[in-house]
């Protein structure tokens, strides 16, 4: 067990003092700390960060590293979830002014490139450097001050600062995000007014809202966490707000997160895996004292044990997000980002023996967590997949070190993309075809690829999809096609542009005309249908919380509203939006903000729903604040990019293929 101390004293302050520990395998991290009750009797959380305005003297010990904590006193009391307010402005302005923040630098000790020496700059004349002497296994860290002010007097007074979390050049003008001056009605006013209440804050600072804020709930289970996948929507509503503090926090505080050492028997999974969620704990210390931590899951306590796949990609997401809606791009830029941003990267796009470009995991990796099904290639974590890879093309810093992996990502952009638009497609055209395949076939030129058996084709599927719709199965292997409408893969389709055109009209047409089975008394359907009978009983283990028309087993969501917004502004079809919005208006505040609805049509609350869920009230202001202010949608999705169907892997191998099939795609797009 390594430590480090940090003694400081002032003239006009009390000493103070914070000890914090970590394990050997990082190097900067939070205390690994495993309790069960994370709450102290009698403390306060005092924000203890390195923030010194005063006359400071500190010392490192050799052989000790900086860790995170805030000590609390016995007099103080601790809050896990505050009521913490932000400002209550319509415009956001950042001043130079120099603030506290809890260090956040991330460094791994193995299988992490980085530099080791970082610059950051404050201002135009003052800047700091935090660097490590001798490599990252030899001495402590050093932060050291440059102060280049010649208008700074007094008795040398410093102001030292490590990763603070506002102080960013130039933001003044580009983070001013101005909201619809419109006054709020009843029903938004309470959605903010329960969305603060959720707020979690971390060294008095906000780091992420939990799961669900019911106060009449006794046993939250794990609601009581940060999700990195549920905080998406809070993150677009407060940036939206212009409140971007919040989701710069923890951008940050995730990502040093990824850091930590993560087992399930005895078995570590790859480098870069993003938590699923974390809490905050307070840890008790001598003298009556409390320590703070992050304490993060990383699948090992989920249901099932398995890992998150898809939070790394709803990091790289909001990572892009908050760049273009504050003008911060210099989070981007910062050299513990791109390290992290490499290695999700890294880890998504290792090789393997898969023969197709999209991703292979198993049941339970993404929003639907449970026994559905949906193990393979689904289509939500490959339409998560291509927006990441897109986000990632924008933001990562091209250099030698970095070249291979753009010269990758290019490549499985072009390979997915094409893969996605050919075999997953459906529509009543596709579905012929499919109903005339030839099976076993063995040639490089055969049709029926995957080998589908036509008999797979359900008979509610030849009814049930319109001449002038069509959208992406939910999943794809060999002789195996999942027909069930997944919404939020075929939302984000549309999002991304992994759908052509032609492709992302049809997905909302068919919206429109299965309106009653998509979103019936409450939007939308999280899939459709539902597994029934011994259909159920199979492929969920007679899963008791996924019972057919509950739940992720065809249970309607209301946080899928404001992706369901995205998609119909991008495609010029806001109507269908407001009309999904009005639905979802006359309910939501009335049945207490649930989870999720049950029955066919959506008309109960679901049996085991959380009340007051986050993200189902963040899910409802974003979508407000989008349909009020179409334009700021642009900043969230992507157009086509022709550049990329010029791209053929084809063409760079020496096998001597003639015949390339990525002309169909383009042709659609011509269309």
């Amino acid at each position: 067990m390594i430590s480090l101390s940090f003694l400081c004293h002032s003239a006009m302050k009390p000493s103070c003092r914070i000890m914090s520990s970590i394990r050997k395998s990082t190097l900067f991290g939070f205390s690994p700390v495993k309790i069960h009750n994370g709450s102290a009797k009698n403390g306060n959380l005092s924000k203890f960060c390195v923030n010194f305005e005063q006359k400071s003297q500190y010392h490192t010990y050799p052989g000790r590293l900086l860790g995170f904590g805030s000590v609390l006193s016995d007099t103080q009391k601790a809050f896990k979830v505050s009521n913490w307010s932000f400002g209550q402005s319509e415009v956001v302005s950042r001043s130079f002014s120099t603030r506290g923040g809890c260090v956040i630098a991330g460094i791994e000790s193995k299988g992490r490139e980085f530099s080791t020496s970082v610059e950051t700059r404050v201002n135009e004349n003052n800047f700091e450097r935090i660097y490590v002497q001798g490599g990252v296994n030899v001495k402590p860290l050093v932060v050291e001050r440059i102060d280049k002010d010649e208008n700074v007097v007094g008795e040398e007074q410093s102001r030292i600062e490590v990763a603070t979390y506002e102080n960013v050049e130039g933001v003044d003008e580009q983070a001013k995000v101005l909201s619809s001056e419109r006054e709020f009605s009843d029903i938004e006013k309470e959605a903010w007014r329960l969305l603060r209440e959720s707020v979690v804050t971390y060294c008095e600072s906000p780091v992420g809202t939990v799961a669900a804020n019911d106060p009449n709930d006794k046993l939250p289970l794990n609601y009581d966490q940060v999700f990195i996948r549920d905080f998406v929507p809070s993150a677009l509503a407060f940036l939206l707000k212009g409140e971007g503090e919040i989701v710069r926090n923890f951008l940050l505080h995730t990502l040093q997160l990824q850091s930590w050492e993560k087992t399930v028997d005895c078995y570590s999974p790859g480098q870069g895996l993003m938590p699923a969620s974390f809490k905050v704990r307070t840890v008790p210390l001598d003298e009556n004292k409390f320590e703070e931590v992050l304490d993060p899951d990383f699948g090992e306590s989920a249901i099932g044990r398995v890992a998150p796949v898809d939070s790394g990609l709803w990091w790289i997401i909001l990572l892009r997000a908050y760049g273009k809606i504050t003008g911060d791009y210099g989070l981007q830029e910062r050299v513990d980002v791109q390290t992290g941003l490499k290695m999700i990267l890294n880890l998504c796009l290792t090789d393997g023996f898969d023969m197709f470009p999209s991703l292979l995991v198993t049941d339970g990796s993404c929003m639907i967590d449970r026994r559905m099904g949906i193990h393979g290639h689904p289509l939500e974590i490959q339409a998560l997949f291509y927006s990441a890879l897109r986000c990632s093309r924008e933001m990562l810093a091209v250099n030698d070190g970095s070249k291979n992996l753009v010269r990758a990502i290019n490549n499985r952009l072009s390979a997915l993309s094409f893969h996605i638009r050919e075999y997953y497609w459906v529509d009543m055209r596709k579905m012929n075809e499919i109903y005339r395949y030839k099976t076993e076939e063995y040639s490089t030129e055969a049709t029926n690829k995957f080998n589908i058996y036509p008999d797979q084709i359900p008979v509610w599927l030849i009814d049930w999809i319109p001449e002038e719709g069509g959208y992406f199965i939910g999943n794809l292997q060999p002789a195996h096609m999942d027909f069930r409408f997944f919404t939020l893969g075929n939302l984000w389709s549309i999002v991304s542009s992994l759908g052509t055109p032609k492709q992302n009209e049809a997905i909302l047409n068919l919206v429109e005309a299965k309106w009653d089975d998509l979103v019936g008394h409450m939007p939308l359907k999280i899939c459709y249908p539902a597994l029934e009978y011994e259909e159920w009983r199979i492929i969920t283990g007679s899963d008791p919380k996924n019972t057919p028309w509950s739940y992720h087993n065809g249970g309607s969501w209301p946080t899928l509203l404001w992706q369901f917004t995205l998609a119909c502004i991008k495609m010029g079809r806001p109507e269908l939006a407001e009309k999904a919005v009005a639905l979802a208006e006359k309910r939501l505040r009335a049945d207490r903000w649930p989870e999720y609805y049950d029955t066919r049509t959506g008309k109960f609350i679901g049996k085991q729903s959380r009340l007051h869920q986050t993200w189902t009230i963040a899910g409802f202001l974003t979508t407000k604040m989008l349909v009020q202010n179409p334009e700021k949608a642009a900043l969230l999705f992507w157009e086509e990019d022709y550049e990329l169907l010029e791209i053929c892997v084809c063409a760079l191998s020496k096998s001597g293929r003639k015949k390339c099939s990525r002309g169909a795609a383009k042709s659609q797009i011509l269309v």
